[in-house]
């Protein structure tokens, strides 16, 4: 048990970034590091704009909370007139383990899965 302790504390643990699809100018990719504000703020300068008539929010982990309380925020300050639809999926991470002590371990790659949501936030077209 000694030995196997000692051995995972020799090796380095890197998170690589997640994929991405090609971002469009109305896609908001949500994180935990950015001020909830700023990302709000931003939010509803593109729909005031009047450029696009909806925004696509993204949040992967731990940011699918605050995904969903953007989402519902806008929603929430123009009553009766944006709509939101919301999906969910799984995106395949990658993580990179490397021996820190010098030894001849080569690099390794460990895949995990991680929770996604996706969320439209539109004006519903009028007849």
């Amino acid at each position: 048990m000694a030995e196997q302790m000692q051995s995972l504390e020799q090796i380095s643990h890197r998170r690589r970034p997640p994929p991405r699809p090609p971002r469009g100018p109305n896609d908001i990719y949500v994180n935990t590091k950015t001020d909830f504000r700023a990302q709000l703020a931003r939010c509803r300068r593109l729909l005031e704009a009047g450029k696009h008539s909806e925004l696509r929010v993204h949040g992967l982990g731990l940011a699918i909370g605050r995904a969903i309380n953007l989402a519902l925020q806008l929603q929430a300050s123009e009553p009766g007139v944006l709509q939101i639809s919301a999906s969910t999926s799984t995106v395949e991470l990658t993580d990179d383990l490397e021996s820190e002590g010098g030894e001849d371990m080569e690099p390794e790659a460990r895949s995990r899965n991680n929770s996604a949501i996706h969320i439209r936030v539109y004006r519903p077209q009028t007849k």
